[in-house]
């Protein structure tokens, strides 16, 4: 399976996969010297940060404290994502935008190598937050790059007979999850981000974000493994 890509590439980097447990320093050491093998082509990305694990500990603990809603819960997933962004806008400042985007007002056709995005609102992930800047700077696709390597037919985490598949339809894909947005939701894409992008024709590509051989596979126009939505 291939793809071609255009000079712009939109990347949902899963928090899962740069805060796990804490900082994985040796994967965004790793990630930088990547990303810089294609900005040197020419090459410009969006990269909308997830908040991973720090996000689900300050969630937990507030949980043990007091009754949390769910939008608190979203606020706090919010400020996780603009710290990780702020980690990869400071890792990336040589070439980086120096303004976050952490609203859709300040999406603006990229004048940097490299532009950093986070949370905006409760109610979005930032699956969504990359689904809504592709669609707003006229690109066709998002790399959601996370742990799942594709999209399954079931868990693939508890059933270990689930099925990849290679390619489905955003129809066919919003059959496999569930048609609300929680906090703390897995999925792929999530079901607001999922509805947006069947409606602007926005194509999501499902990859290990950890497996950078096969991410650059696929950034090459090569064989490569994951899941194209759209």
């Amino acid at each position: 399976m291939r793809y071609s890509f255009g000079k712009t590439v939109v990347v949902a980097l899963g928090g899962s996969i740069v805060y796990p447990d804490e900082i994985d320093t040796v994967f965004v050491k790793q990630f930088k010297r990547f990303v810089a093998s294609f900005l040197r082509r020419g090459m410009k990305f969006v990269l909308v940060l997830g908040g991973g694990k720090l996000c689900r500990n300050f969630q937990a603990a507030a949980g043990k404290i007091a009754k949390v809603t769910n939008e608190d819960k979203d606020w706090i997933g919010i400020h996780a994502t603009r710290l990780n962004a702020h980690l990869l806008r400071t890792i990336f400042r040589e070439i980086a935008d120096p303004v976050i985007v952490d609203a859709r007002v300040k999406v603006r056709k990229p004048r940097y190598p490299i532009t950093i995005a986070s949370g905006w609102r409760p109610g979005w992930s930032t699956d969504y937050v990359a689904i809504r800047v592709a669609a707003d700077l006229g690109v066709r696709e998002v790399v959601v790059a996370g742990k799942p390597a594709h999209v399954y037919d079931k868990d693939h985490a508890k059933h270990a007979d689930a099925k990849p598949f290679h390619a489905l339809t955003w129809r066919e894909y919003r059959r496999l999850i569930p048609r609300k947005w929680k906090p703390g939701l897995h999925a792929p894409v999530d079901p607001v981000g999922a509805a947006l992008a069947a409606r602007e024709g926005v194509k999501a590509i499902i990859i290990d974000g950890r497996n950078l051989p096969n991410f650059r596979g696929l950034l090459n126009g090569k064989d490569f493994q994951g899941t194209i939505i759209g």
